[in-house]
């Protein structure tokens, strides 16, 4: 399976209810960003942190998000932003721009 997004795609970072071992946070839950780096496929340390295997791969990229939208702080500048890795799987696609 080849990668879904390609740099510049606007995403979707899913909104889960995770119970086990996950490595996006939850403040991001929901929030659209900007694939800024693919970073290639690793296997998933959401399947390895149980001793799985952590297969299939899952592809790696770095997305900016505008710290406005994130909303985590108050102490910010319009154009401050957030720069995440997210793995494929915990995105959707954003609206066309």
């Amino acid at each position: 399976m080849g990668q879904q997004f390609g740099i510049g795609d606007t995403v979707i970072v899913q909104s889960r209810k995770v119970t086990h071992h996950h490595r996006t946070p939850s403040y991001i839950y929901g929030k659209e960003g900007r694939i800024e780096k693919i970073h290639g496929k690793f296997k998933n340390p959401e399947q390895l942190a149980y001793g799985n295997n952590g297969l299939p791969e899952q592809t790696l990229y770095s997305v900016l998000f505008k710290y406005t939208d994130v909303e985590i702080s108050k102490d910010i500048l319009p154009s401050d932003e957030l720069m995440m890795d997210i793995f494929e799987h915990w995105l959707s696609p954003g609206p066309k721009k």
